[in-house]
């Protein structure tokens, strides 16, 4: 059995019988992993306070080959992310950008990019970042760390740049096309939306949020491009986003 230790972000909390939690948790060298944190329920519990979702922490933890669940000892609190929860818009998203990790990060493999892409993320949004722009941005990186988002440059179909009136995202979701090659049928995308996608590959969040942030018609824009990528490549939506558009629609 294995003692290990790292900085991690926490992306699920569901009890386990009555006196348990199990703890689903990100990590930059050993990607996602789950442990039981026994007592988690109990009052004056060890782990009180510290289990929050999105929390930045250092977890330790048992390890033993061949079994499932780790056995976490400890959790240490380095930042809560309790700022962007204190209503039910900010739950909704914290819920959502977990969500992407749960799907994309895999158990057992490093994943450096998803961590700080999700770490910086909540930073940005506890410093008051637009909610909107930063959950655009971090969709978008999501899917181009997994290797599934369409090149905002050129057409795959013939090599040349994107004219400009934008371009159109096909209903397989696949690739961004030219209109010569993708036809008229499917989503179109902006000129304004393809400088975005561009413009977030080269700056951070932080950066695009300060100088010249994108208008409201080009997030709704990324929104839905992004929508469309994510189903075609996991064949499901994810449950949260699904209940994000339920919830905002009675509000």
């Amino acid at each position: 059995m294995a003692l290990l230790s790292a900085e991690a972000l926490i992306l699920d909390v569901t009890d386990l019988h009555d006196r348990d939690r199990i703890v689903t948790f990100l990590t930059r060298e050993r990607g996602k992993k789950r442990g039981v944190a026994k007592g988690a329920r109990v009052k004056h519990s060890r782990f009180g306070g510290q289990l929050q979702p999105l929390a930045k922490v250092v977890v330790t933890w048992f390890e033993k080959e061949g079994r499932d669940l780790a056995r976490i000892s400890s959790v240490e609190l380095v930042r809560t992310a309790h700022p962007i929860q204190t209503d039910l818009e900010g739950i909704l998203l914290g819920s959502y950008l977990a969500d992407h990790l749960l799907e994309f990060a895999q158990e057992g493999e490093g994943a450096d990019h998803l961590f700080r892409l999700l770490d910086a993320t909540v930073q940005a949004l506890i410093a008051g970042v637009d909610r909107d722009l930063a959950t655009r941005y971090f969709e978008a990186w999501v899917l181009r760390i997994g290797g599934v988002f369409p090149a905002p440059w050129e057409c795959p179909g013939c090599g040349r740049p994107f004219p400009p009136e934008g371009a159109i995202l096909p209903r397989s979701g696949e690739n961004l096309l030219c209109f010569d090659c993708g036809g008229v049928v499917g989503l179109r995308i902006s000129p304004a939306t393809l400088d975005f996608l561009r413009r977030i590959g080269r700056e951070g969040l932080p950066a695009v949020a300060a100088a010249n942030p994108p208008a409201p018609a080009v997030l709704r824009q990324v929104e839905e491009l992004c929508a469309q990528v994510r189903r075609y490549f996991l064949q499901h939506e994810l449950r949260s986003y699904g209940v994000i558009q339920q919830t905002l629609a009675r509000l």
